[in-house]
């Protein structure tokens, strides 16, 4: 899938020999190289993205400097200025977001002319990663600009543009609330067609796979909220009720157009499926019946996606079923586990799997800010987790003992720099006592509650050589 030139670029097909480009809207679902070999999407953010990519106007080609297809898909682009702040956060300072921040900037302030109003919500022209033009206000493109305007804000204080902070945070505000009171019915979110565009696809009153994929991407980032709790879950649910299947036979059976990446027996979670009608306006006219079988689909990359925003929001059962769906597909005895397919073989979305990985950590990190925090969603009275940071790399143990909860980060290799930790605690529970040691020395430090997690900030920072721990004794 994967190639690097003798430059040091980075490029991507979507799949192997399948889409060129190093797509945006493909690639901004995949967590994976952010995560384990960050250094390699800076340089894609920075040399094609920011770089062959970027317009004048603050567009992004979404398939680097490939004219044909010389436009922007404003998926891609929200999912883009997303990747810049995960990038950022991933790296040892502020060097690589002082480089481009302009650009960044340029960009954001691309997607704020899209939203011509200013109620934080998209409305026109949205051509997206289903291969066509989308329109009127749809809660998956929106809240993807959602979460980039609050990605922006973040950016935007750190390099000490307050104003434009203050404008993308008063979008996202206006855009949570529109969002919640007009685009969402009682059990998930949806889109409102446009009637000057009945020919368009769109999936309509449909119940969508990514329709909060917003939220999604802002808990891989430690962002916050963009939609309401209550609301965003109950919309998963609906999801969970809705589009996950044991068996996708019987759905095909009846709706046959689309591709078979799950076949009769196999589980999984169908792209898009039609509770309360709407599915013959969802295809658009004539021109539109083959992209409307997308919605027909059980595509891994969007499974995961899915998956990992439900363990974030508290579903860990519905999350880890539906990631196990994709792993039984893909069992040895059915197909090449090192080989989930979508549009072409190896397909890049389906990197969107170390999201899960993700969210089952509670992982939270900033590198330039010395952060680093952690959230179990799985066995959390006894966990054990690799992690990742910009300089190296270790192992994470949390174990809740009586009154007592102790966190271990060993490093493996290279180096952590701390000034700030911070762990969740059980429900209802507040630190009553935190001791930190490193080195067997007892470091100064104080701690703070912030919602469910307790915040331990040193009074100097430290930096963890390989070999050595910091450990955390919290009493509760």
């Amino acid at each position: 899938t994967c190639l690097r030139f003798e430059s040091g670029r980075l490029w991507g097909w979507e799949g192997v020999g399948c889409c060129a480009g190093t797509c945006s809207h493909v690639w901004h679902y995949a967590q994976s190289i952010g995560r384990v070999f960050p250094e390699l999407e800076r340089i894609v953010r920075e040399r094609v993205d920011y770089g062959v990519a970027y317009q004048p106007d603050g567009g992004i080609f979404y398939r680097g400097e490939w004219q044909k297809a010389a436009h922007e898909a404003i998926d891609g682009q929200c999912g883009t200025i997303l990747r810049v702040y995960r990038e950022h956060t991933m790296s040892p300072d502020d060097a690589f977001l002082r480089r481009i921040w302009p650009k960044v900037k340029g960009s954001i302030e691309f997607m704020i002319k899209q939203d011509a109003d200013g109620n934080g919500v998209l409305e026109g022209k949205q051509m997206n990663t289903l291969d066509s033009a989308w329109y009127g206000p749809i809660t998956w493109i929106s809240s993807l600009y959602l979460a980039a305007l609050r990605s922006g804000a973040s950016m935007a204080r750190e390099m000490g543009d307050d104003a434009f902070a203050s404008q993308c945070d008063d979008l996202v505000e206006r855009g949570t609330k529109w969002l919640s009171e007009n685009l969402f019915d009682g059990e998930y979110f949806y889109q409102k067609r446009d009637p000057n565009h009945p020919q368009a696809i769109g999936a309509g009153i449909g119940c969508h796979i990514d329709q909060v994929m917003g939220q999604g991407w802002a808990h891989q980032l430690g962002l916050g909220r963009v939609l309401p709790e209550d609301k965003t879950r109950t919309a998963l649910q609906s999801l969970w009720r809705y589009n996950f299947t044991p068996d996708v036979g019987p759905y095909r059976a009846a709706y046959k157009r689309g591709r078979w990446y799950a076949v009769a027996g196999e589980a999984g979670l169908i792209m898009c499926t039609f509770p309360k009608g709407g599915m013959t306006e969802a295809g658009g006219g004539k021109a539109g019946k083959g992209f409307a079988g997308y919605f027909n689909e059980c595509m891994n990359g969007f499974e995961y996606q899915a998956a990992g925003h439900m363990v974030a929001e508290g579903m860990v059962q519905e999350g880890l079923a539906v990631t196990k769906a994709i792993h039984e597909r893909y069992a040895p005895s059915r197909r090449n586990p090192y080989n989930e397919i979508e549009c072409g073989d190896h397909y890049a979305r389906s990197m969107a799997s170390h999201g899960v990985f993700v969210s089952l950590c509670g992982f939270e990190y900033h590198g330039p800010k010395g952060q680093i925090g952690f959230a179990p969603r799985l066995t959390p009275e006894d966990f054990h987790a690799p992690f990742i940071t910009a300089e190296g790399w270790g192992t994470f143990a949390q174990s809740r003992q009586g009154g007592s909860q102790i966190e271990t980060l060993e490093l493996r290799y290279g180096q952590l720099k701390l000034e700030q930790l911070s762990f969740a605690l059980p429900a209802g529970k507040k630190a009553s006592q935190v001791q930190v040691t490193f080195g067997g020395a007892a470091l100064d430090a104080k701690s703070r509650m912030s919602g469910d997690r307790v915040v331990v900030e040193l009074a100097d920072a430290v930096t963890v050589p390989a070999g050595q721990s910091i450990e955390v004794q919290i009493q509760i």
